[in-house]
């Protein structure tokens, strides 16, 4: 059934006894007990109003008891069947492994049926969500200007965000989320952070005491004018619950012209490294290079021209592999320097192997390209940060549609934008910008229907 009636039909905890999987004869359903006999209840107009064009939502069908009596005409019981002999629960995810395997699990707020497999909840009807409009949802104010945020998950302990802040006095910021929005967890003393990565080593096995957790490091890297620079990983400590410095590294400029950003992806067997090579002393119209992993060691795949690059994001849509370029600024010897140009979206093609234009956007400064999906829509959110007289731009965000390529749909105003990051909670899907020339930083809610 439809799974906004489903929400109706399904009572919250401590409303009704939950609902129970029951047999009658060989066939199996979910007994859905209300406190009054309508409560389970609905106009059958809502479903059966065009009954030529039966929806797809139906592909679960069950049948049930009804009571003796007649029920009125307009009224309809409808049921959703699954093979799960276990009850349904309602609410924030309940816990998932070995006794709680089969157990069905409803989330009303997502409209979505999950069933447990052991060891994690899977899907077993969801909503296809939709983006309806972009909110203003949080003003995050750190300690000083933002030039990169990070964001990772650590088990038990929820969702944060690594801020890499400008000043060394606090330094950067550690945000976790809680009650439905960032607060300040931690501070850590850093230099002119310039970006921090969130990395695991070894697998979380909750249910073997004998055998230590995973490890959570943050690495951050530091900028600053003496040499040699330092950049410092942390350790996620779980009795105090903060990250604890772990090793310090020495980091040189490798021997790449300006290079501003690094991006490892696959396609099938092979594993590629890309460049965002921005300046070479005397213009940023120069090329950035993919490598391919080959005979252990990368080697040269491809050069591709680009003009200040800042930043590669790469993705995937319907078997399709694509690599977008953030271009900065035009810079030469001679003529004006130029903010406004084309950043581009190239795509691989297997028939040549190599990587082709597929797409030129407009846009301002670009430093940044984040790639998310919203149901089963693509997009793209670029970071506009300066047109040459101006810090306050619109940052764009693109949703694919195919033929058309990227197509912009919403225009959020921002102020030296540096970096967006997407994330999910049980709120819902949110992006976040960091601001290189504010303390500001504001997380958006993306509302769907």
């Amino acid at each position: 059934m439809p799974l906004d009636l489903l929400a109706r039909v399904l009572p919250r905890s401590g409303e009704a006894p939950p609902p129970q999987m029951v047999q009658s004869k060989g066939s199996r359903g979910l007994r859905l007990v209300g406190a009054v006999t309508t409560a389970l209840s609905f106009p059958a107009s809502q479903i059966f109003s065009n009954c030529d064009y039966f929806p797809a939502e139906f592909s679960l069908v069950a049948t049930i008891k009804t009571p003796t009596h007649k029920p009125p005409e307009d009224v309809s019981l409808c049921c959703c069947v699954s093979e799960a002999e276990a009850r349904v629960t309602l609410g924030n995810p309940p816990p998932c492994s070995g006794p709680e395997q089969g157990q069905l699990w409803f989330n009303a707020q997502r409209k979505g049926l999950f069933v447990c497999d052991g060891l994690t909840w899977r899907t077993l009807l969801q909503n296809q969500e939709r983006l309806d409009y972009v909110e203003d949802y949080q003003d995050l104010y750190t300690s000083s200007e933002t030039f990169d945020v990070e964001i990772f998950s650590i088990p038990s302990e929820g969702l944060f965000m690594a801020a890499a802040n400008r000043d060394s006095r606090p330094g950067s910021g550690i945000y976790q989320w809680r009650n439905g929005s960032f607060q300040l967890h931690q501070n850590i003393s850093t230099q002119e952070a310039r970006a921090w990565k969130h990395f695991t080593i070894g697998e979380y096995l909750a249910t073997n005491d004998s055998i230590p957790p995973h490890q959570i490091f943050l690495v951050v890297a530091n900028s600053r004018e003496a040499e040699p620079e330092l950049s410092v990983i942390y350790r996620w400590n779980q009795r105090r619950r903060r990250f604890l410095r772990h090793q310090t590294l020495e980091t040189y400029t490798l021997s790449t012209s300006g290079a501003y950003d690094w991006e490892f992806f696959s396609v099938g067997p092979y594993h590629f490294l890309v460049v965002a090579n921005t300046f070479d002393g005397q213009t940023t119209t120069i090329s950035s290079t993919v490598y391919v992993w080959l005979n252990g060691g990368f080697q040269t795949f491809q050069s591709i021209p680009t003009v200040g690059a800042t930043d590669w994001e790469t993705f995937q849509i319907d078997g399709r592999f694509f690599l977008a370029v953030a271009n900065s600024q035009k810079v030469s010897k001679h003529g004006p320097n130029l903010y406004s140009i084309n950043s581009t979206v190239y795509e691989l093609n297997r028939l040549t192997q190599t990587f082709i234009r597929f797409q030129d956007i407009l846009t301002h400064s670009a430093v940044d390209w984040e790639f998310f999906t919203i149901g089963e829509e693509k997009f793209l959110v670029v970071a506009n940060s300066h047109d040459g007289s101006s810090y306050s731009l619109n940052s764009v965000v693109y949703r694919w549609q195919g033929y058309e390529g990227f197509v912009p749909v919403h225009s959020l105003p921002t102020f030296g934008c540096r970096d967006w990051e997407h994330f999910s909670t049980d709120e819902g899907s949110f992006l976040v910008y960091s601001s290189a020339t504010s303390r500001l930083s504001k997380v958006f809610k993306l509302r769907t229907y």
